[in-house]
């Protein structure tokens, strides 16, 4: 009998644990060109935000040992296009979908995820409270516990559905801002978002991006994930999606033993797309060659010493 990849998020049932990363897929049309986006257990969208953002001028991506800078700026249509243009194409794909939701003031993420609790389609809301590449509400809410936790109980007043809050890495303590999320009601948390770096072009001495700082990402950022992922797990009772730098069945196990009990695969994606498809095929032979019927029984069970 082969393993059940199934996992369980806040009373919703994903086929696998195997999603996107925001901002790494758009909105998912490019991606189901690629492959069929059922093999995902959920489609996270780029960011949304009230009014549409051009984001900042290239060059916004760099390429760095290790990963990737960007600046993109929460480039994106606005809640009004997203719910006229985005939505009809969602509907017809036969995978979870959550979307990714960016402010920057409390209002705005309550004013946007009020028109989302009119979508059914969608599955769950991601706060992105964690962006280090605009000037305004991302970082700054989610540094703050008291901010965290006011922003997140007042989208609960008008979003029914699970609420995930995407915490930064960037900050004194990673473990009082899960708590606060978890104090002010969330149902999940993800984790991390990018770090802040630069890059400088040495010989016109100019930084890499137009924004000068960016998020790194990629495979340089996993053990840092990793530690916060596993010291979240330990100081809440709340599901856990793990980010940062996964590209293959051993970062994945990785993660589920730290106390991840899904994964978002972001910067892989822009080098093998079909990335998490390949991952599920190989997390599944793992399984079996370890004797194990479900996820759930990797979930948290590092051996420390």
């Amino acid at each position: 009998m082969k393993p059940d990849m199934k996992v369980t998020i806040a009373g919703v049932e994903f086929a696998n644990p195997l999603m996107t990363a925001s901002g790494c897929c758009g909105y998912g049309e490019e991606l189901s060109g690629v492959y069929s986006l059922k093999h995902l257990g959920a489609l996270v969208t780029k960011s949304i935000t009230a009014k549409p953002r051009e984001g900042h001028p290239p060059p916004r991506t760099a390429e760095v040992p290790g990963g990737m800078l960007n600046a993109i700026g929460l480039a994106n249509v606005g809640i009004d296009r997203f719910i006229s243009e985005k939505i009809p194409f969602l509907q017809k794909q036969n995978t979870r979908i959550i979307v990714n939701v960016a402010g920057s003031t409390i209002h705005e993420y309550v004013d946007i995820c009020s028109r989302l609790e009119d979508q059914p389609r969608v599955d769950m809301v991601e706060l992105n409270i964690s962006c280090p590449n605009v000037n305004e509400g991302g970082m700054e809410i989610g540094a703050s516990p008291p901010m965290t936790e006011r922003t997140i109980r007042e989208v609960r007043r008008v979003f029914s559905r699970p609420i995930v809050a995407k915490l930064s890495p960037n900050v004194t303590s990673v473990v009082d801002i899960a708590k606060a999320a978890e104090q002010g009601g969330a149902d999940c948390l993800s984790l991390i978002n990018s770090l802040v770096g630069t890059s400088v072009d040495i010989n016109t001495w100019r930084p890499r991006l137009t924004n000068n700082r960016g998020g790194l990402t990629g495979p340089g950022i996993k053990p840092i994930a990793l530690a916060m992922v596993d010291a979240v797990y330990n100081a809440t009772s709340l599901p856990i999606i793990g980010i940062g730098g996964i590209s293959n069945v051993i970062d994945a196990v990785e993660f589920f033993l730290c106390g991840a009990t899904a994964l978002q695969v972001g910067t892989a994606l822009f080098i093998h797309p079909d990335a998490p498809v390949r991952i599920v095929r190989d997390l599944q032979d793992y399984l079996e060659q370890k004797k194990l019927s479900s996820i759930t029984e990797l979930v948290g069970k590092v051996r420390k010493y």
